[in-house]
């Protein structure tokens, strides 16, 4: 497959790219650093890559990129970046909207907040306490919601560099919700209760770059079962 990766220099975005290259995907790196590029993966792999330097907030640089793709990894910005993060996530979905030459398959990411607790109508990001950064990836997914393009939102918790007992374990999946049990008695506690109990448990939603990127590398059919959702991730518990 051709697959462009914005911000193929991040923590997502580099392994998305070595990976790529590895099942032997036709890869375009969109970054604004190339220098970097070379440095996290080496003269061999940006051998085997096309490399666009450009800004992802100038639209005829993005509309050029998405031209002739099957598919769109955005791994740029963080919640953190503000209004930037938005604009980048729009100028990208909206290109995706107008280039007649693109798939229309995109992986966004998002945070775990964007899921809902089991037994409950509220969204993580909806709970006090939350950092309000985090509404940023709200306003991403709303803008999502809003296109016809096939994309699905990526909604790990914190992540993690990959090690032996990562690689060892094998992932829970969901969509919607966060993907770790909880009793039925959850929707009995009250929003603060709530913060609380997600906080407590935060640790157990960190996940591995690697298996992100590796996640979203399987799942690139067009109109597949992850198509318009929020997908969350953790560990299986033994």
């Amino acid at each position: 497959m051709k697959i462009v990766v914005f911000g193929a220099t991040g923590n997502v975005g580099r392994r998305v790219l070595a990976a790529g290259v590895e099942r032997g995907h036709e890869m375009t790196a969109f970054v604004r650093n190339p220098e970097k590029l070379l440095e996290q993966q080496g003269a061999n792999v940006v051998s085997q890559i096309n490399v666009m330097e450009e800004d992802m907030l100038n639209p005829q640089s993005v509309h050029r990129a998405l031209a002739h793709q099957d598919a769109a990894i955005l791994a740029a910005g963080t919640a953190g970046d503000g209004d930037t993060f938005v604009q980048l996530v729009d100028n990208i979905v909206t290109q995706g909207e107008r280039q007649s030459l693109f798939s229309g398959r995109i992986w966004a990411m998002g945070g775990a907040g964007l899921l809902t607790v089991p037994h409950t109508s509220i969204l993580g990001n909806d709970l006090p306490g939350m950092p309000p950064a985090y509404k940023n990836h709200d306003r991403n997914l709303d803008r999502l919601r809003r296109t016809e393009l096939d994309w699905s939102i990526m909604c790990p918790g914190t992540m993690i560099d990959a090690s032996p007992e990562t690689s060892a374990r094998q992932l829970e999946v969901s969509t919607e919700l966060l993907p770790l049990p909880f009793p039925e008695s959850t929707r009995e506690l009250s929003p603060e209760q709530l913060t609380g109990l997600i906080f407590s448990r935060f640790a157990e939603l960190n996940v591995a770059y690697e298996d992100v990127a590796a996640f979203m590398l399987d799942h690139l059919e067009r109109s597949g079962p992850y198509k318009g959702k929020c997908v969350g991730v953790a560990y299986q518990t033994a």
